[in-house]
């Protein structure tokens, strides 16, 4: 029987991060919704993030004291109140009027850290201000590194001196992914063909909120890469089109490394090797992805390739993960297979798009609310102490982590194992 979804338009009505997906769905106009969910080519790697969680099992436990359940996590040397944060998402403007400061403001409410991305429509300053100084939230900023290298400087030097306290290096993304739907929408780059244009119109509340009072959102961090007055989306895509470079290296890293001085993380790892690289490289994180679909069809999902990272690299570097995360359980199985943290994307941004700041914070406490349950459920007390031996795989993902063991059934949890006995944050 197909299970059955609430179908209102009351973002605060929904049970699960889907119903959340489908309000979204209707609100926003289908170019931007698309924008938002799309995929690579024939979207394979967008599937296979879904389903790589259908393929582990979890073995929970009874009669365990559960009266008090906690999903707090310490990262990077500071208390998260729990196991996952708002990861990098462009262009959020489109979603809801200055979109990256409301995703912003639910992250720093609800005690997570917060990434802004190198292409959003809040300037880094506004964010630093009004959520890092005024809310006290913990605030990172995600960088791509252009064929302009003065550029990535800059944005580096605006971060430090706005207090980010972490940079998130994009590498996955030098060559541009072959993104079908993107064509489609669009009779040239950034016009609306004429199906989009109507469907805009019959979007009333939509153009209300980001159009008629303030324009078209414009890119607000792109600086110096942008000739005067192109910080439109049209200018800022014809001048990153020309600015991705394919011929970046880990000498890049390297250089940005000897730059910030603060928690360096490299965004677009899948393989035990290019982790292993970046800890030589000096990053103090990384983020196994394969950015949620959008670039390699056809790639690992990166809960698969988790554990043998986690294995190899978890002693030297702080492993955090994104790419289908829809659930709570997801997170609690991407822990117990050896994350530190997942970040969110488009999970939040459905929140957003279904209710503004308002709709991100609901999507936040639904996430939170299933972690706690599914922690009882297990007969866990507490996410930092796992037996990860309460995974099973199925299917053929199991290949993947030959390294988590079809070990027999954990005995009783009074002596939990500490899944971080190194004490690595």
């Amino acid at each position: 029987m197909k299970r059955r979804l609430y179908r209102g338009s009351d973002f605060r009505r929904a049970q699960n991060i889907e119903e959340l997906r489908e309000i979204a769905r209707r609100r926003a106009p289908n170019f931007a919704f698309e924008y938002v969910e799309g995929g690579a080519e024939d979207e394979v790697t967008l599937k296979r993030n879904r389903m790589v969680f259908e393929d582990i099992a979890l073995l929970p436990r009874t009669l365990i004291n559960v009266g008090k359940v906690s999903q707090q996590i310490e990262l990077f040397g500071k208390p998260s109140a729990a196991p996952f944060l708002i990861g990098p998402t462009g262009y959020n403007g489109v979603l809801t009027h200055q979109g990256d400061l409301a995703l912003a403001r639910a992250a720093a409410k609800a005690g997570i850290p917060f990434t802004l991305s190198n292409v959003s429509t809040v300037p880094l300053e506004d964010i630093a201000l009004q959520i890092g100084k005024q809310a006290g939230g913990r605030i990172w900023m995600q960088l791509y590194v252009f064929r302009t290298r003065e550029f990535a400087r800059k944005v580096a030097e605006r971060a430090e001196r706005a207090g980010f306290e972490a940079l998130v290096v994009t590498t996955d993304s030098a060559v541009y992914g072959n993104r079908e739907w993107d064509a489609r929408n669009f009779r040239r780059p950034l016009h609306l063909n004429l199906r989009n244009t109507i469907d805009v119109a019959l979007h009333p509340r939509w153009l209300f909120d980001v159009v008629i009072p303030h324009g078209m959102p414009r890119l607000k961090n792109l600086g110096d890469l942008l000739p005067p007055g192109q910080d439109s989306a049209k200018g800022a895509s014809a001048a990153m089109g020309k600015e991705l470079d394919p011929s970046i290296t880990w000498e890049d890293i390297r250089w940005l490394r000897g730059l910030w001085p603060r928690t360096l993380i490299v965004k677009g790892i899948c393989t035990v090797e290019d982790a292993l690289l970046a800890a030589e490289c000096g990053a103090d994180g990384i983020v196994l992805t394969n950015h949620g679909g959008r670039q390699l069809d056809g790639a690992i999902s990166a809960m698969e390739i988790l554990p043998e990272v986690a294995a190899k690299v978890g002693d030297k570097l702080t492993v955090m993960i994104d790419g289908g995360f829809r659930r709570g359980s997801d997170i609690v199985k991407a822990v117990l297979l050896g994350a530190d943290a997942v970040l969110l994307g488009r999970a939040t941004l459905y929140g957003l798009a279904a209710g503004g700041g308002a709709g991100a914070a609901h999507a936040i406490s639904i996430l939170k609310t299933e972690v706690d349950r599914v922690l009882g459920l297990l007969g866990f007390p507490d996410i930092t102490k796992m037996d990860p031996r309460c995974l099973r795989w199925r299917g053929s993902a199991r290949l993947f982590t030959t390294n988590v063991a079809a070990e027999p059934s954990p005995g009783p949890y009074h002596d939990l194992v500490d899944r971080n006995p190194s004490g690595k944050n």
